[in-house]
């Protein structure tokens, strides 16, 4: 497995699950397809992947010009009825509420499709559906196995769109688990409040003339008027809960480290505070 896919674990379980049922060594050249821009067009049309893909010349087969193919995968689609049942568990919960509000996915979303004999990421060939223009019948084709990989990047940093090839979106997942007794009591903290901007001239802080004394007294010159006291009341840690950044999620679109944003994050915060605290 290349360490440029499969990045969180549902990437890497999207992997695995490839990788039981695909050929290694197509499954290779579809990861150098991935990756060296081979995938020229991506779409996903009602829940459905259509790619175009470069090919490769070979005069040995005739083939003089750079071939472009059209190449479809799709995932089967979990059935109205069902999400509707599926979602109903997931609200039942606050862990998948919250955390599937904030763009999270959670580390036990199979458990909700379980209980269903059904499941969210895929398991076997079956799973699939394919098809490519090319001359190769082989399935997976390098083409195929190409666009394969490209999935699984993309999930790893939008999880969302495994909900998505599964036959329901973001924003109609996220309407129905606010319309649930939990999802309204969670989406009311996660509401962005509107702030009205308040111009300023400057940001820095203006100087203010004061009066000339006609006698300057040497020790309250160097230590004030006023006796600084002796010791600080200890200030209590400020617990921020940080909901706007949790929205973004491990993967935000601006990201593109391998390590997830918000661990990064909590560890920046951790170590602001403690390099404050021995100022305190």
């Amino acid at each position: 497995m290349s360490n440029f896919f499969g990045k969180t674990w549902w990437g890497k379980r999207f992997i695995e699950a490839l990788e039981s049922f695909s050929d290694t060594a197509r499954l290779s050249r579809g990861r150098g397809y991935a990756r060296n821009g081979k995938i020229k067009e991506y779409k996903i049309i009602q829940g459905e992947i259509k790619a175009k893909v470069r090919g490769s010349i070979n005069p040995y087969f005739g083939v003089y010009k750079e071939p472009l193919y059209t190449t479809e995968i799709a995932l089967t689609p979990i059935s109205k009825k069902s999400w509707k049942q599926i979602i109903a568990r997931l609200s039942s919960s606050a862990s998948f509420v919250s955390k599937l509000l904030m763009n999270e996915m959670p580390d036990n979303i199979e458990d909700a499709f379980k209980e269903l004999d059904l499941h969210l990421l895929p398991r076997k060939s079956s799973d699939f559906k394919t098809n490519c223009s090319c001359p190769d019948w082989t399935n997976p084709c390098k083409h195929i196995a190409g666009v394969y990989y490209h999935i699984a990047s993309m999930i790893d940093h939008d999880p969302f769109l495994l909900f998505e090839l599964r036959g329901i979106s973001r924003d109609e997942l996220h309407q129905e688990l606010i319309l649930s007794p939990l999802g309204k009591i969670l989406s009311a903290g996660l509401m962005d409040q509107e702030v009205t901007p308040n111009p300023v001239e400057s940001y820095y802080t203006s100087p203010t003339l004061l009066p000339a004394t006609d006698s300057i007294n040497p020790k309250e010159f160097w230590q004030g008027n006023k006796r600084i006291p002796d010791s600080r009341a200890e200030s209590k840690p400020t617990v921020i809960p940080a909901i706007t950044v949790k929205k973004a999620g491990d993967y935000p679109p601006f990201w593109h480290e391998e390590r997830s944003f918000l661990e990064v994050m909590s560890e920046f915060y951790t170590r602001i505070r403690n390099k404050n605290q021995n100022f305190l």
